[in-house]
């Protein structure tokens, strides 16, 4: 999953980016409004976190350039403006979601699993294919009995393509989905981590879940 965190207090911007990527996310961060327009032009996320009160171009005008563009991505206003006609206006304009400051991070956290959720068309908390089994809030994963342990990217690979089940999946369009902007690995960083994730859930079983659809790209299925 990616996320965009768009905040111009620098050190609330850090801790928020820190704790998303804790949890597994990919994250991009920004600081204004014009600068979080072209992030948005350029990529597709999972969910936007947007302060309204934001330098040369302010959230209002950030959700309208989403909308009006038909980037639907959830988008998750994180603001200091409190007051219930502010939260109306917020909501009313196309945000998903309206979180007042200060917060808890546990709960920015669980706002950010339901917008993916949502993003997603994904009802219930776990991914499960078969005897394969991903919890979305515990980011946990086993296959039958057997608990599987992943690292934060291949368990965010694992992810993607469970949601994306049995759709062809360029390496492009996960290395976009997966990586963050600030990334500077190899180029064939996919196919190193599907082999990675291959090793985990599929050697050793009849079953192989992971298949590449050869110059197209992996499938989950």
């Amino acid at each position: 999953m990616r996320v965009l965190v768009v905040e111009d207090e620098k050190d609330l911007n850090k801790i928020l980016s820190q704790k998303i990527t804790k949890q597994n996310y990919s994250v991009d961060s920004c600081f204004d409004g014009e600068e979080a327009m072209d992030f948005l032009a350029m990529t597709d996320y999972d969910v936007v976190i947007l302060d309204i009160m934001l330098p040369k171009a302010d959230g209002y005008e950030v959700l309208h350039y989403m909308r009006s563009n038909g980037i639907n991505t959830p988008v998750i206003f994180l603001t200091a403006k409190d007051s219930i006609e502010d939260r109306v206006f917020g909501l009313d304009s196309g945000a998903d979601d309206y979180i007042v400051k200060p917060f808890s991070l546990d709960e920015v956290m669980a706002r950010i699993r339901v917008a993916t959720r949502k993003k997603h068309n994904v009802s219930v908390n776990e991914l499960v294919v078969d005897d394969l089994i991903l919890n979305i809030d515990k980011h946990t994963v086993k296959r039958g009995d057997k608990p599987i342990e992943l690292s934060p990217k291949e368990y965010s690979l694992l992810e993607y393509l469970m949601i994306n089940r049995d759709i062809v999946l360029s390496r492009e369009k996960i290395e976009d989905h997966i990586w963050n902007f600030d990334y500077e690995g190899g180029t064939n960083v996919v196919d190193v981590y599907i082999r990675y994730l291959r090793q985990k859930i599929d050697v050793g079983y009849e079953r192989k879940y992971i298949h590449t659809v050869r110059g197209k790209g992996y499938v989950l299925r």
